[in-house]
């Protein structure tokens, strides 16, 4: 396997204290070297890669995304709600999604990630109308094709509207079904090993959507499974109050009803906790993945990183759906991350190098993996590379704070897995004006459906 250094970054952070201004050193998947500043590795190289114009990071991990959203971004039926308005606007357009569509908005999702310097993402599928029972292996095929790391999630939705939930009856499954699809997705994809590509978690889509009994049958299969657990939790108010009345619980309180108050769950938004649900949170080494434009688009509320750190919980960074957030841009959360939790804590209290802890080692210990979120030796080689080139960085001095504070966009390379998935600003082996073409074309061809279904 060839072995190359990344010299001499402009600057790199790494995620642990090594000195690392000389490089690091690939190869195959694996890092085998951090060079220290004004060294040159110890062992023998085949290439170099001058990376003196470069801010370097761990890949950066998406910890929640709907990758189908992309197909209905500023949708003009959702615009200016807020979060269970939204998706009564949005359900009914989303049950009209097929397979190619489910396709296209994957790889469409995937290849904006990359561009971002995400190297992993775990997405969220839990719209499966009849038509899309395969709508997970799709993902599979299309996220390896992009080169993107994924820890694919089963969701699910049980709980129609006549029953007291909040989706459609036509967007639902039986809990039978939901249950065997699962098992079956496990033992086909999941890759539980040292550099899987490919990670396969059971996802509720939350209390509002399926029953008590789906709850507690799929902790048990991801038990025996040893796969992870995920789901909304506590994004807004109105969360709040449906477990209280349905359930008579608060949603940690149900949570831990259910089976899953446990380090085998990570959970989107987690905005609305008090002070002792957070010390059980953390007592129970959950994950929170926070999603800062999202939250702001919907006025959900701001989570409260900080204390859920303090605590113990692991705090990551998602972009959310692409509806919700409009963009599936992770290097931009860094920047919003920042400054929606300077609004809660203080500007003193919270820095750039928080945004990238929560981006990387947070956002990889909510989805369970352990090779990723690092530059360390035997890490695996999920590296982001941005050049600081652009109008908006001219006068900047520091360059870790600049990547953040003005407002990076996308990154110059990414590697994935010890493979190049983006070069010079554009991705490897995909011809994106094609994808983006046939991608608009399936976002217009579903609105089209649902206006067809109103008349």
């Amino acid at each position: 396997m060839a072995i190359t250094w990344i010299k001499n970054p402009l600057a790199i952070w790494t995620g642990t204290n090594d000195d690392a201004a000389g490089g690091i050193v690939v190869q195959g998947n694996t890092i085998v070297e951090i060079v220290a500043k004004g060294t040159a590795p110890t062992q023998p190289f085949d290439h170099t890669l001058d990376a003196s114009e470069h801010v370097v990071l761990p890949g950066l991990v998406n910890a929640h995304h709907h990758f189908y959203q992309t197909l209905t971004r500023a949708y003009p039926d959702a615009l200016d709600k807020e979060l269970f308005h939204w998706l009564k606007a949005l359900y009914p357009v989303w049950a009209g999604l097929d397979e190619e569509m489910m396709q296209l908005g994957t790889e469409l999702a995937s290849a904006e990630l990359l561009l971002s310097g995400c190297t992993t993402a775990s997405d969220h599928h839990y719209l499966i109308p009849v038509g899309l029972e395969h709508a997970i292996d799709i993902q599979v095929e299309a996220t390896r094709k992009l080169g993107l790391r994924t820890v694919l999630t089963r969701g699910s939705m049980s709980l129609g509207e006549d029953q007291g939930g909040l989706p459609p009856r036509h967007t639902i499954q039986t809990e039978q079904n939901i249950i065997d699809d699962s098992v079956r997705l496990i033992r086909e994809y999941h890759q539980p090993e040292f550099g899987g590509m490919t990670q396969i978690a059971l996802a509720p889509c939350s209390p509002f959507s399926v029953t008590t009994e789906l709850m507690k049958e799929t902790a048990h299969v991801a038990k025996q499974n040893n796969v992870m657990l995920h789901t909304h939790l506590c994004e807004t108010i109105d969360e709040e109050n449906f477990c209280l009345e349905r359930f008579g619980y608060r949603p940690v309180d149900y949570l831990e009803e259910v089976g899953w108050l446990h380090d085998r769950t990570w959970l989107a938004h987690g905005i609305h906790f008090n002070d002792e649900e957070i010390r059980r949170l953390g007592q129970s080494g959950i994950g929170i993945c926070h999603c800062p434009s999202s939250n702001m688009m919907l006025a959900s509320g701001i989570c409260r990183n900080l204390e859920l750190e303090e605590a113990g919980a692991s705090v990551g960074l998602g972009v959310d759906g692409s509806a919700s957030n409009d963009g599936s841009n992770l290097v931009n959360e860094l920047r919003m991350a920042t400054y929606i939790q300077r609004l809660r804590y203080g500007s003193a209290k919270v820095s750039h190098f928080d945004a990238f802890r929560w981006a990387t080692q947070g956002s990889a210990r909510n989805i369970g993996r352990k090779d990723i979120g690092t530059l360390d030796k035997g890490m695996l080689a999920d590296i982001a590379m941005f050049k600081l080139d652009e109008i908006q960085f001219s006068g900047s001095h520091e360059p870790l704070a600049a990547l953040v504070l003005c407002g990076h966009h996308r990154a110059d390379r990414v590697m994935v897995n010890g493979d190049w998935r983006v070069v010079d600003g554009d991705l490897v082996d995909v011809d994106k004006q094609e994808l983006m073409a046939k991608h608009r074309a399936a976002a217009q061809r579903l609105a089209d459906k649902a206006q067809q279904l109103r008349r």
